[in-house]
């Protein structure tokens, strides 16, 4: 999994009035004149519209020729068509979040996941009441989260690390999978305090990034997979984006 934070070059008004995040110029390996537009006044992201369209300006090219990029993200050449950025809900401040896997039997009191009779939910190994809950629809208490809660940010960081990796060894304990998902978020998320009401507040406009070619998706991967992803973390007010990106397999080896 990588994370890079990257400058925000150039902020305009994205035709959408003078407080919406218009155009960003990422100086990252992965793209070039990326556009994200936002809503004005309340910073709140409007509908994904990302372009990369001969209509919309200068085009876009990934480039594959990255020092250690993983095999696979994009053929040698390729020129982007279209860029999908959807906008992933982040509103939460606490990881109380997921006291409820201790309330609904998940995990024990003292942080011992649960053990389950071994199945598959597509290449995912499911041994234990944590991934049934993660993964698996009809499970008994699969509605511990609902729809809205599994669209948040955290939760899909939570989810990431506890699927892990085509080589990932699995915790048998909660606490690193709750501590290394809060100590992620908080790199990546910012806030900032309200001046009116003096509460903490998120900043940060975060999307999952997915770019097509002539042949279809290019990046994050040609592959689809549950753990293969980009993410931009948009801090409008710093002018600053985190990207995190997992391709999910295995590498070449030396």
């Amino acid at each position: 999994m990588e994370t890079a934070p990257l400058r925000l070059s150039d902020v305009g008004d994205g035709g959408r009035g003078a407080g919406g995040l218009g155009r960003l110029l990422l100086q990252i390996p992965a793209s070039e004149n990326l556009r994200v537009s936002e809503r004005p006044r309340d910073r709140q992201p409007a509908p994904p519209v990302v372009d990369a369209g001969p209509s919309r300006g200068a085009g876009v090219r990934l480039r594959p020729d990255v020092p250690g990029a993983p095999q696979g993200r994009l053929p040698p050449g390729a020129e982007v068509k279209k860029i999908e950025a959807t906008n992933v809900p982040c509103t939460q401040l606490s990881m109380s979040f997921f006291n409820r896997l201790y309330d609904e039997d998940i995990v024990r009191a003292n942080g011992h996941i649960i053990k389950c009779l071994d199945s598959f939910c597509d290449s995912f190994p499911i041994s234990d009441e944590l991934r049934k809950v993660l993964l698996v629809e009809d499970s008994e208490k699969y509605e511990v989260f609902s729809q809205p809660d599994r669209e948040e940010f955290l939760f899909c960081l939570f989810k990431h690390l506890c699927l892990g990796g085509a080589l990932c060894q699995y915790e048998d304990v909660l606490h690193p999978y709750l501590e290394t998902t809060k100590l992620l978020y908080k790199d990546l998320v910012s806030v900032r305090k309200n001046p009116q009401t003096k509460k903490i507040q998120i900043t940060s406009s975060v999307f999952k990034v997915m770019a097509y070619d002539s042949n279809g998706v290019c990046y994050p991967s040609t592959k689809s997979h549950e753990q293969t992803f980009s993410y931009f973390i948009v801090d409008p007010i710093k002018r600053h984006v985190h990207v995190l990106y997992h391709c999910y397999g295995v590498g070449e080896m030396s």
